[in-house]
């Protein structure tokens, strides 16, 4: 039954879903190990924190290409703060 009010949407092939690096505790990040553009695989160190006087790798949650890093060496971060963000 079609009343004619309905469109045909074409919905893209590649549809991007981003991930964000977060980090899991207060601290203070200590490295970066990765740049915007660089690939990356799923439990690849992006960066490590410095926390309770322990240093602590960071890795990425999945696969693909870094966009955006959000934080800079030396800098206090905040539990579940966006550290980067893989696309």
């Amino acid at each position: 039954w079609d009343t004619g009010r309905h469109k045909r949407v074409q919905i893209p092939k590649e549809v991007s879903m981003a991930t964000e690096v977060t980090v899991p505790m207060v601290g203070k990040i200590v490295g970066i190990n990765v740049k915007v553009g660089d690939k990356v695989g799923e439990d690849d160190q992006i960066a490590t924190l410095e926390a309770m006087k322990m240093e602590m790798p960071i890795v990425a949650p999945a696969g693909g290409v870094i966009k955006e890093i959000k934080v800079q060496v030396g800098q206090e971060v905040e539990a579940d703060q966006v550290l980067a963000i893989i696309d």
